[in-house]
């Protein structure tokens, strides 16, 4: 802390730019909105096992609730009105006629069993699985802090990478959650060496993506088609 003299004789204590607290503990920031921050230390620690990003699925969700809420609502209607002895809708007494006269080795019977064990069976692995599957997660250096790369734009950087290879007329990239697959046109050159050249730099380009699991590579090199 430093001292200074303003005019009218009064002492003020200054804080002293660049210090350090006692105790070597980590130095505090103090932003022009009053906030106070600490410091990033230059070494990055590991935040934590980088897991798949969850999708809200809020239009199936929507249009799950509103059919049950449609038909619940409708059948409550129903009830009550048979209850306040009313007769039940027309609808539901055909319903009910026609499940009691058939077999159940019937052809609509077993027809409408597997599409309602199919719409479960859907619904059943949208709330287990992640979704989001063209988002890929990176890897953590921070804990708290989570990022991604959209496999487009995944598939944009092995392409830039693969097009200054030498000999590489065009590419095409193909990259899923596991696999990277690369199709380029050579004009020129050996194809052996081309395919050695793009395994080389298409790896390092991987590893620089930081993802956390990186996708495995697959090289495909040909020759332009003739024309005519």
């Amino acid at each position: 802390m430093t001292e200074s003299q303003d005019p009218g004789g009064s002492t003020q204590r200054l804080p002293t730019l660049g210090a350090e607290p006692p105790g070597g503990a980590p130095a505090m920031d103090q932003s022009a909105s009053g906030s106070r921050y600490e410091a990033a230390t230059g070494k990055e620690q590991p935040g934590g096992r980088a897991r798949r990003f969850w999708s809200g699925r809020r239009i199936p969700a929507a249009l799950v609730a509103l059919v049950v809420l449609g038909g619940a609502g409708i059948l409550l209607y129903d009830i009550a009105a048979v209850r306040a002895g009313h007769p039940a809708m027309q609808w539901r007494r055909t319903v009910a006629d026609d499940l009691a006269s058939r077999r159940l080795d019937d052809v609509w019977v077993l027809a409408g069993s597997a599409l309602a064990a199919a719409l479960g069976l859907w619904l059943f692995l949208l709330a287990l699985t992640p979704g989001l599957r063209a988002l890929l997660p990176m890897s953590r250096r921070h804990p708290g802090v989570r990022a991604g790369l959209d496999r487009s734009a995944a598939a944009l950087v092995l392409r830039d990478r693969a097009v200054e290879v030498p000999g590489v007329q065009s590419v095409r990239v193909r990259t899923t959650r596991r696999r990277a697959t690369v199709r380029a046109l050579s004009h020129f050159r050996e194809l052996d060496d081309v395919r050695a050249d793009l395994d080389t730099v298409l790896s390092a380009a991987v590893g620089e993506l930081d993802l956390a699991r990186p996708p495995g590579l697959a090289v495909h090199v040909r020759r332009p088609a003739k024309k005519g």
